[in-house]
């Protein structure tokens, strides 16, 4: 495997089976973020596929790690262990050839930004993007995810929907309160969206307005932390 420039789409072996990279690169990268979709979606979700279209030309490069329960067609997410195992497998496979010696950020949606959560301190990443952190199955806020928020030492920023059955931005902020390593992490509310990223008809910000919100906090984020010369 020795992708180049805008490589596209690069499959590579882990113990889960083939898993895919979406490989978009910067010109001039300054930053590498890895993205991992979530458990009822894929790397096409529109969040992740804006990030990936609009960074790059910011001299970051994204890739999109397509696990290998998806690229094997089937419909239901493996454990939590194994989709680590396949992720940082993956990472290990094309992190030689796609942004040596970069910064290295991490992030996913939903079940793609635990994962990140869980590996961002062995992988030694400067910093940590979540879009739609499931806080907690729908309906069930005693069974909480937070802990794996707080995991990494390093800052964290959650791009949370206001309407996120999974726990809105209000709710997280408040949960997040108090708690060791909460000053890490930064909430930005996403008005009106769910957990999807969907908003209801007719609502104002637009989805598409909400995306590059995504975009726009994604882009400062990645500057700020490899400004700081993490």
């Amino acid at each position: 495997m020795s992708p180049g420039p805008a490589a596209g789409v690069v499959e590579v072996a882990t113990p889960q089976g083939p898993g895919r990279w979406h490989v978009d690169e910067a010109a001039a990268p300054v930053a590498l973020l890895v993205l991992g979709h979530g458990a009822g979606g894929g790397v096409e979700a529109p969040d992740l596929a804006a990030l990936a279209q609009r960074l790059p030309e910011g001299g970051v490069t994204v890739l999109r790690f397509e696990q290998p329960w998806r690229v094997a067609g089937r419909r239901v997410a493996v454990r939590p262990p194994l989709l680590d195992e396949a992720w940082l497998a993956g990472l290990d496979a094309v992190r030689a050839v796609v942004g040596p010696g970069l910064p290295l950020l991490l992030g996913g949606r939903s079940a793609g930004a635990r994962v990140a959560c869980r590996t961002a301190v062995p992988l030694g990443a400067v910093g940590v993007v979540c879009l739609s952190f499931p806080l907690h199955p729908p309906g069930r806020p005693e069974r909480s995810r937070l802990a794996e928020l707080l995991t990494p030492s390093v800052p964290r920023l959650v791009l949370q929907g206001t309407r996120d059955t999974f726990g809105g931005a209000a709710e997280l902020a408040e949960d997040l309160a108090g708690q060791d390593g909460a000053e890490g992490v930064r909430v930005v509310p996403l008005a009106g969206a769910d957990h999807s990223g969907r908003v209801l008809r007719g609502a104002s910000p637009t989805a598409a307005e909400l995306r590059a919100q995504v975009v726009t906090a994604t882009a400062a984020f990645v500057e700020e932390r490899v400004g700081n010369g993490e």
